[in-house]
């Protein structure tokens, strides 16, 4: 089985992170963002707590939800 390492811990914390800035810039709560989305709301706050690996399928989920490209949420928001 292969092993998370430090950069993948934390590539996932970075994207998790840009979701929640992404969600509260839009008004959403978690559950929000989970309905409209149609994913758990428990998923979303494991996504934004660095916890799973998303998936391509999840990334586009997340996008239309947010109105967003798929790209911005690897773009970092100012700081």
């Amino acid at each position: 089985m292969q092993r998370t390492t430090d950069l993948e811990r934390q590539q996932r914390k970075e994207f998790g992170a840009r979701l929640r800035e992404l969600r509260k810039e839009r008004g959403l709560s978690q559950e929000g963002l989970a309905h409209e989305a149609e994913l758990d709301r428990s998923y979303v706050g494991q996504v934004e707590r660095g916890e799973r690996n998303i998936s391509l399928d999840n990334i586009y989920r997340f996008s239309r939800a947010l109105g967003i490209s798929p790209a911005d949420l690897f773009t970092p928001g100012p700081r």
